[in-house]
């Protein structure tokens, strides 16, 4: 496959090419790829992951930054495209609005995404108004394990996650998996159940919820009190059971709708 592409990985983009079959096997696996399932792919490259789901019977819109790689990929995979099974899109995962495309209904969201987009994809995605049925996205570890809270501690990355889906951690996925070989470990983590209801269910926004938090967070090493004094009333802590003295980290996805009520 490599010898096919004419050019290196670019720095530029995050590229790091994923080739571990395991890793590939894993990450189609824990998506539930079924045969007619509809799945939005983020940065193609050279199509190993892109292959690996086209052979388990999904249908791919992929989308690809690098037009290069895109061209060549469109080569790569002539036969999958010429009968319907792919469709590569030139753009920036981050300008694409999935609800442009009338195919993307039910869709499931899988990646290999450069380490400085993940924050950015996840909350794009997420809030989307077209949201996918579930993501799988290989990411640094250190993130993973942040998201699943593997310290016992939360942030605003895992609330914000949690909020909208159940978020699971697969596997790790060493650095010598990737060409070029990346500086840190990868891991892949699979986000089901996604859905925007528990703010409708609880009569609040999602700005409202997100404002909350982001203030909770604000300062780590102040107590909730001091942080939501200027956004959450004072009587609010005592009817939701939590006191001003604990910290934003050890407030669980209720603790934060009950707040923002």
């Amino acid at each position: 496959m490599k010898n096919f592409f004419s050019q290196k990985a670019k720095k530029s983009l995050g590229q790091n090419f994923l080739k571990s079959e395991k890793a590939l096997r894993e990450i189609v696996d824990c998506s539930k790829i079924n045969t007619g399932d509809i799945v939005l792919e983020i940065g193609p490259g050279r199509g190993a992951l892109t292959k690996k789901l086209l052979e388990a019977g999904a249908n791919v819109l992929a989308i690809e930054k690098d037009e290069t790689l895109a061209d060549e990929l469109n080569i790569f995979l002539k036969n999958y495209s010429e009968k319907g099974q792919l469709e590569i899109i030139k753009a920036d995962a981050l300008e694409f609005s999935p609800s442009n495309f009338s195919k993307l209904k039910n869709y499931k969201l899988v990646a290999n995404i450069p380490y400085y987009i993940t924050g950015a994809l996840m909350e794009k995605f997420l809030t989307e108004n077209n949201q996918p049925s579930s993501i799988t996205f290989l990411v640094q570890k250190e993130v993973a394990e942040r998201i699943v809270t593997r310290d016992g501690k939360e942030s605003i990355l895992s609330i914000s996650v949690k909020v909208f889906g159940k978020p699971k951690y697969i596997s790790t996925v060493p650095a010598g998996a990737f060409v070029p070989a990346p500086k840190v470990d990868s891991a892949i983590i699979h986000i089901s159940d996604i859905s925007n209801e528990i703010f409708s269910k609880n009569g609040i926004t999602e700005k409202r919820f997100f404002e909350v938090v982001k203030a909770g967070f604000a300062h780590k090493r102040k107590q909730l009190g001091s942080n939501l004094n200027s956004v959450v009333d004072k009587t609010k802590f005592e009817d939701c059971g939590i006191s001003p003295k604990e910290r934003a980290e050890n407030l669980k996805v209720e603790d934060w709708i009950c707040l923002s009520k």
